[in-house]
């Protein structure tokens, strides 16, 4: 029987035994399954396992009217902050990185409206709003305030002031930028290759920092059209989420570090020039460790925009201004600044603007405070904004509302006797005593006198209309920002020095982007296009079109072709043996113009000159404005250059375009 007992008191042991390894095995299982389950499975509270992070698109490029580029991308590097590797204290991450850079000479975003140094106050002109706003004190909290109480939101406690001071810029950034998984955040940007190699050596202490490899924009001629192409730049905190006050780009989808069109092109053309971004996802473990990556969304670059300026064209029109000027400065001193814009006049396309005094864009925010108060005003788009009396350039368009309304025959003669005495309270006198004149001699010595007399046969309110049909005083309806000009409308025919002094290109003030539109529309045959500087929208690769710009008619005016006839053979004796005969007299291809000087009070006159060629079959016309110019030769030689490399450079600009034939 001890046999007997020996067993069961075995059995009952291991009985024992195996309950308690079964206990186990179900505790165990029911933690994995149940208890842990998340943790094992990547999941916590019903989150995802994975996250997203965005892949930036090149920008869209942009080109002239042949392919050549104007804005392209390259290749750069960005310090970025990734939320998915981050496992140390992300202050001592920041600290770290800022020495780094600051041994090494590169800055990085600090967008604190706090000064960087103590005494700590906010920064005079930057908004203080949305911090405050973000920190949730008082609308009257000091800076000392908000720098407590970003002390204490970023537990900063064990920081030196001047180290807390540097990290909350940082944090702060972070904060309005939204900075997650799926929003990085840019620390710095394009930095020197140099310091990417220290950076991502030094990997292994810089939890959560990575170098990215980003598009960044440049400009091939950094001095070409500038005002025209325009700026990208960061997104301003006002346009970040601020429906009422900005551009509310994060509802548009954009990230808070994006970069877009400030202005010109560059800004009208966003929507086209903007790429879709990408997308990486992140597979994440309990521990919050990435296990892998994967492109889970391939980035489309933007669109390109090719435009109607044609980049020889306006090489030569920006060459042949800046050196005019320069050489009139020199003898006279008074000239200041200058204009002159190149039009298509079939189709309202702008082939060049060009702008004297200006300004090299690689330099722009480097040198922006001492050319935003340089007297000459570099910074200000003259061809498109800039508004000046145009002197008789305007006596074509005087000349066909007369004959039009039947208040001049063709043929008729008029004396010039010098001194208007219509009026007796203002009587006017013409430069010369021209004696007994028609049409065709009136415009080519630009009799004023001939000219008192049509204006006033006509009357204010209908050479108003007249201005207004052709393009002076109106919106061009061009894609970037332009003046509609200065136009005098009166109410009736009133006062008649001012008929008088309308008629000869005075009181009124219109931009050379207008004029040069008015010219092409006396020279096609009276057809107003709605200016322009987009020729098409193509794919990032150029193989494939999007929009074909085509012209758009703004209005016909009513002229006869006996009328327009009449007229352009004056402008062409203007050329030929008239007032722009120094400059055109020679010229090997027929051109029509007319020359132009407007007085200025208590300064030198301004010098205008309007031209189209060629004469029998017009494809340009030009206008050309010298700021207290009073040379009319000198704007000539400015359209003979800009006509030279037009018709007689080495490649044919008048020729038609093939699709994306690039040229050198």
């Amino acid at each position: 029987m001890p046999f007997k007992r020996k067993s069961q008191y075995q059995l009952t042991v291991l009985s024992v035994f195996l309950i308690i390894v079964l206990l186990f095995y179900t505790f165990k299982t029911y933690s994995l399954q149940i208890s842990n389950a998340e943790k094992y499975t990547g999941r916590t509270d019903g989150a995802a396992s994975s996250r997203t992070s965005v892949l930036k698109a090149p920008r869209g490029e942009i080109l002239d009217c042949y392919g050549r580029q104007i804005a392209i991308n390259r290749d750069g590097y960005n310090i970025v902050f990734n939320k998915a590797y981050v496992k140390e204290n992300l202050n001592d991450v920041i600290l770290s990185l800022i020495k780094l850079l600051s041994e090494n000479g590169t800055e990085w975003f600090d967008q604190l409206p706090i000064t960087p140094t103590s005494p700590y106050k906010f920064i005079e002109g930057k908004s203080t709003d949305k911090l405050i706003s973000k920190l949730k004190l008082a609308h009257y909290a000091s800076a000392d305030d908000c720098f407590k109480r970003m002390v204490e939101k970023y537990e900063l406690e064990d920081y030196s002031k001047e180290n807390q001071r540097l990290i909350m810029g940082v944090r702060y950034g972070m904060d309005i930028s939204d900075f997650s998984i799926s929003y990085p955040y840019t620390f710095a940007e394009d930095i020197p290759t140099e310091l990417m190699r220290k950076i991502s050596e030094s990997g292994f202490m810089l939890s959560g920092v990575t170098v990215d490899v980003v598009p960044f924009r440049e400009y091939v001629d950094t001095s070409l059209a500038v005002n025209l192409i325009g700026t990208v730049g960061p997104i301003f905190a006002e346009d970040w989420d601020d429906e009422e006050k900005g551009e509310n780009y994060k509802a548009r989808g954009y990230s808070y570090n994006d970069k877009v069109g400030k202005s010109g092109i560059e800004y009208w053309a966003e929507e086209y020039l903007r790429g879709t971004d990408g997308e990486i996802t992140y597979h994440i473990d309990a521990d919050g460790n990435i296990v892998s990556s994967e492109i889970t969304k391939t980035p489309i670059a933007g669109k390109t925009v090719m435009l109607t300026i044609d980049k020889k064209i306006q090489r030569t029109a920006q060459d042949s201004l800046a050196s005019h000027i320069r050489e009139l400065q020199a003898n006279m001193g008074s000239v200041k600044a200058g204009s002159a814009v190149v039009m298509d006049i079939n189709s309202g396309a702008v082939i060049a603007s060009a702008n004297y005094p200006t300004y090299d864009s690689a330099t722009l925010s480097e040198n922006y405070d001492k050319l935003s108060t340089d007297p000459s005003r570099p910074l200000t788009d003259r061809a498109f904004q800039g508004v000046y009396p145009i002197g008789s350039t305007i006596k074509p368009i005087v000349a066909i509302a007369a004959i039009e309304n039947n208040l001049y025959n063709i043929g008729e003669t008029i004396t010039c006797v010098r001194q208007y005495d219509y009026f007796s309270d203002y009587k006017p006198k013409c430069m010369h005593r021209h004696g007994t004149i028609n049409l065709k001699t009136a415009l080519s010595k630009s009799c004023n006198y001939f000219f008192f007399e049509l204006g006033r046969r006509i009357g204010a309110v209908k050479l108003t209309d007249y201005f207004k049909q052709v393009g002076l005083g109106v919106k061009t309806g061009v894609e970037v920002n332009d003046s509609g000009g200065i136009l005098v409308v009166p109410k009736t025919d009133g006062v008649g020095g001012d008929t008088l002094q309308i008629s000869i290109g005075q009181l009124n003030a219109f931009t050379p982007l207008q004029v040069a539109n008015y010219t092409a529309t006396v020279a096609n045959g009276g057809t107003h296009y709605e200016a322009t500087l987009i020729d098409r929208i193509v794919s990032y690769d150029l193989s494939t079109v999007y929009e074909d710009n085509e012209p758009v008619v703004k209005n016909k005016i009513n002229v006869s072709k006996k009328t327009l006839d009449a007229v352009k053979e004056g402008m062409l004796s203007v050329t030929e043996d008239g007032t722009g005969r120094a400059a055109l007299g020679d010229y090997p291809i027929k051109v029509g113009g007319k020359t132009g000087t407007s007085q200025v009070t208590n300064a030198a006159d301004h010098s205008v000159f309007i031209a189209f060629a060629p004469f029998d079959k017009p494809e340009i016309s030009i206008s050309v404005v010298l700021e207290h110019g009073s040379s009319g030769y000198t704007a000539g030689t400015i359209v003979r250059d800009i006509l030279d490399a037009y018709f007689f450079s080495d490649y044919n600009a008048s020729g038609d375009k093939q699709p994306f034939v690039v040229l050198d």
